[in-house]
């Protein structure tokens, strides 16, 4: 008997029911299920945080599907302190190390605090993709009292808490003080505070300002003594205990978590068992974006791939498919890498709308339903116009100032695109192409196994155009070299065409070579060659 598909056939179709047996066998409330993400404050939201928030919201949408009432948390940490000057920013921002970033003034002067600016970015771009959310600020949970009954468990269980940390990450930090940051009143640091002592009857912690050593740099306390009251936003707790607060007190039913906190989620875990006597939220865990070099991307290590970045060359779909495609495993990801998935959009819309036949039943309903949560179930009556990126970007790249966009259009109504005439969205892919063509001359090749023959082709085509000619020369080059060969012209063109351009038929490939480079294109076939 064939495997029954679940849902839409996606893995957030069967992590919600997932979700939906553990928490029925737990005997919970299931009038509302609730996901969450947290959205770190401290400096520019990457891919990565957004992927966050892409995967918690795919998860709501998935237990709406299944019929139950569903919401997303968007919380931030915005009363964490500033422990190290992200890259890009100025060393100006050292003197505000170790405050809240919620209490650092904005760098540019249109936000409250730095803190705000930061995560009023990430906001943003959930806003230009369509995802829904309740936001919740750390800064104003903590004023409003929201964490004040969990809180005082933790304090007045903190051995027991020290204990659980001792034992799961080895840290015996929190088996001499309290697990909790409170703001001093004197030097307005937060991380340079050591909490000794919970007065119960009155909600307050005692603490020393005494300094602490972050990532490497000494925070020198002030020497104040004072008393933080935990009802209002006059401290927070550390980040071994938080989530399991956050996620009672908010009652979160599943958030996901990448392996870099995996210690905290375990320590957490415990804390909703053994001190809250709660089942803690279902988890899944993922990797994290790298780099082309190999390198976590990250706020603080000066290699922020952010959300406005792709935006400037491709659609939030795209970037939505990304983030959805695959929910494990670590990947290698560049700017240069947004065409590739607005092609690989278009061809997962051409498989919801039945024009690529051939797919068995299972993975035909696996790549719609993906396609469906991409489009976060907001799908049009009828595809796009699938332009190739590599075509507009070439066009782009000839395409007169002042009148760019009549320029493509007309150029591509001549390659038998844009029938419907100007749409807002072939409009928008114009645009795309247009920064692209400004910013870049990479050309994304599009992966296509070559026989022998073709690849002999390729090679000579490589050789030749390391010598200089003209735009005759190239075309000639062409036919000749698929008749030494024997490879029909217009099937060698057609190769050509399907690697560089992405499509089987395009603009001669003389004025191509040249509007593109010779080496961008050379470098595109010698990775053909080599897949």
């Amino acid at each position: 008997m064939p495997d029954k598909i679940i849902g839409h056939g996606t893995w957030y179709d069967k992590t919600a029911v997932k979700i939906v047996e553990r928490e029925k066998k737990l005997g919970r409330n299931m009038d509302l299920i609730r996901t969450e993400s947290g959205l770190g404050a401290s400096g520019f939201p990457h891919i990565g945080s957004f992927a966050d928030c892409a995967r918690s919201y795919a998860v709501t949408l998935a237990l709406q599907e299944q019929g139950y009432k569903s919401e997303y948390i968007a919380f931030a940490d915005d009363l964490d302190g500033l422990r190290k000057v992200p890259a890009g920013l100025p060393d100006s921002l050292s003197k505000h190390l170790g405050y809240p970033v919620t209490s650092i003034p904005d760098l540019e002067g249109c936000h409250n605090s730095f803190g705000e600016h930061m995560t009023s970015l990430l906001l943003e771009s959930l806003d230009q993709s369509g995802i829904k959310y309740t936001f919740k600020s750390a800064k104003k949970s903590y004023e409003q009292g929201l964490f004040t009954e969990q809180i005082r468990t933790i304090l007045t269980n903190a051995q027991q808490v020290g204990e659980i940390v001792k034992d799961e990450v080895g840290q015996e930090k929190f088996v001499e003080v309290l697990p909790y940051f409170a703001i001093c009143a004197n030097c307005g640091r937060i991380y340079t505070t050591k909490a000794h002592t919970f007065l119960e009857d009155e909600n307050k912690v005692l603490y020393t300002c005494e300094g602490l050593e972050v990532r490497g740099k000494m925070l020198e306390g002030c020497g104040h003594k004072g008393e933080a009251d935990i009802t209002k936003a006059e401290g927070k707790l550390g980040w071994k205990v938080e989530f399991a607060v956050r996620w009672n007190a908010l009652d979160i039913r599943f958030e996901p978590f990448g392996k870099d906190i995996s210690d905290s989620v375990r320590v957490n875990d415990r804390i909703c068992n053994e001190v809250f006597h709660w089942a803690p939220p279902s988890h899944a865990r993922y990797e994290m974006y790298l780099d082309k070099s190999g390198k976590k991307i990250s706020k603080s290590a000066g290699n922020v791939f952010t959300p406005q970045v792709w935006f400037r060359y491709g659609a939030p779909h795209s970037l939505l498919l990304l983030t959805l495609k695959r929910f494990v495993g670590a990947r290698s990801l560049s700017v240069t890498d947004i065409p590739q998935y607005m092609n690989e959009f278009d061809e997962l819309e051409d498989i919801y709308f039945g024009k690529k036949p051939g797919l068995d039943k299972k993975e035909k309903a696996k790549l719609s339903g993906l396609y469906k949560y991409c489009c976060l179930f907001n799908i049009p009556s009828e595809p796009g116009v699938h332009v190739p990126y590599n075509l507009l970007t070439f066009l782009a790249k000839l395409a007169p100032e002042g009148s760019e966009v009549d320029f493509v259009f007309e150029k591509l109504q001549g390659y038998g695109y844009g029938k419907e005439g100007l749409t807002d969205d072939l409009k928008q892919r114009i645009g795309y192409a247009l920064n692209w063509s400004k910013d870049f001359s990479e050309i994304t090749e599009k992966a296509v196994e070559l026989n022998e023959q073709e690849r002999a082709a390729v090679t000579q085509l490589i050789d030749a155009l390391q010598t200089p000619a003209t735009e005759e020369e190239i075309q000639s080059a062409v036919f000749n070299i698929a008749k030494s060969n024997n490879i029909k012209p217009g099937k060698f063109f057609k190769v050509l065409y399907t690697v560089l351009l992405g499509a089987p038929q395009g603009p001669r490939l003389g004025p191509y070579v040249l509007a593109m480079g010779k080496e961008n294109v050379i470098d595109a076939l010698k990775r053909a060659t080599k897949s």
